[in-house]
């Protein structure tokens, strides 16, 4: 399969990105340094081009009952204008992908998945569109750029009319931004930093990032990479689709039991309540390091006895805290906070403690 390239590929180059494929897109990784651009995200302001993720519109009558059927979170909670964290499960207690479900209007809606994701969602959202819902994928129509920071919002408010401070979190309004019309903008954000992520029609999306760009000078505004984005969401113990969640893994494993409302019925609904009766084996967990050491994806975690109990799925150098970070499924005898547990870094074995969410 090609590798394809999103909209501003050009831009990205001209600002010596690194660019790297990810998802079946060549993305850019970094600009000047990963931890420069994790800290100017904490205490400033910077622009990720994500516009390699998915977005579907499902239209109709029958919207709600399709996107209630496919996914865990009770979409029937929504109003115009709010957003909700989901996760689509699949029959045999994994999850083909976790989401946003935007409520447009009462017989609209917009979902937004992972980019690498794109065709199995679809895939899986149609095999369930007994409703005959209009399902349209307006993915390479659609640029996302997320505006991340304390000062994103300020940034932001200079290119619209849109009172920004009235939008609670997971909530959007859609309007005019940088001189663009119908441009989603949302308070969301895979960064745990504030700020907004805007939605933009495909052929307005290189004027909005310069427009961005102008707007944020005197705040310091950089382009940001998915170096940043994977340290920046790991500090808040988000979970990457492909790491920390798949198609083996459970919401309830992966601590996802408030995005699994029992209350409406879902794909494979009967076999989550079954494993919430009887409880999990295993559980998603956040880690530190008490050894000095970095645990990356895949590693072995070990109890005192070196017997294995678990791997790590995410792992970095936190930034902020200076220290080894990580997120691993582990059974549930070791994922009590405070539990010692091992992590296997090159032959060595090095304490790490698990520890409540977000780290930071």
């Amino acid at each position: 399969m090609d590798t394809k390239r999103i909209p501003l590929h050009h831009i990205h180059e001209s600002l010596g990105a690194k660019m790297v494929p990810f998802a079946g897109f060549m993305m850019p990784v970094r600009y000047s340094s990963d931890i420069e651009e994790h800290m100017t995200v904490r205490k400033g302001v910077g622009v990720f081009d994500v516009s390699h993720m998915g977005e579907f519109v499902i239209r109709g009558p029958r919207a709600l009952d399709l996107i209630q059927k496919v996914t865990t979170n009770d979409a029937s909670k929504l109003q115009d204008g709010q957003a909700q964290y989901s996760c689509l499960p699949n029959e045999d207690g994994g999850i083909i992908d976790d989401l946003l479900v935007y409520r447009i209007k009462a017989d609209e809606y917009l979902l937004v998945v992972n980019a690498s994701n794109i065709e199995k969602d679809w895939d899986w959202i149609s095999k369930y569109n007994s409703m005959g819902a209009e399902m349209k994928n307006i993915s390479d129509d659609t640029c996302l750029f997320a505006v991340q920071g304390p000062k994103a919002a300020a940034v932001v408010q200079k290119l619209t009319q849109a009172n920004l401070s009235s939008i609670p979190y997971y909530h959007f309004t859609i309007g005019a931004l940088a001189g663009v019309d119908n441009v989603i903008i949302s308070n969301t954000g895979y960064t745990g930093a504030g700020g907004f992520e805007l939605y933009i029609p495909l052929n307005h999306a290189e004027q909005v990032w310069h427009k961005l760009f102008e707007a944020g000078k005197e705040e310091g505004i950089k382009p940001i990479g998915l170096g940043a984005r994977d340290t920046l969401r790991l500090e808040k113990g988000f979970c990457l689709y492909g790491n920390d969640i798949d198609d083996t893994t459970s919401p309830l494993e992966a601590g996802l039991g408030w995005i699994t409302k029992f209350t409406k019925d879902f794909v494979n609904r009967a076999g989550l309540e079954r494993q919430k009766r009887e409880g999990v084996k295993r559980k998603l967990v956040g880690f530190v390091m008490v050894d000095r050491g970095i645990p990356r994806h895949d590693y072995e975690i070990l109890d005192a006895s070196d017997n294995t109990i678990g791997k790590v799925t995410s792992g970095t150098q936190s930034p902020v805290l200076g220290v080894g970070i990580g997120l691993g499924y582990v059974t549930i005898e070791h994922a009590a906070p405070d539990t010692e547990i091992y992590i296997k870094v090159r032959e060595r074995k090095l304490r790490a403690k698990v520890t409540k969410l977000p780290f930071v």
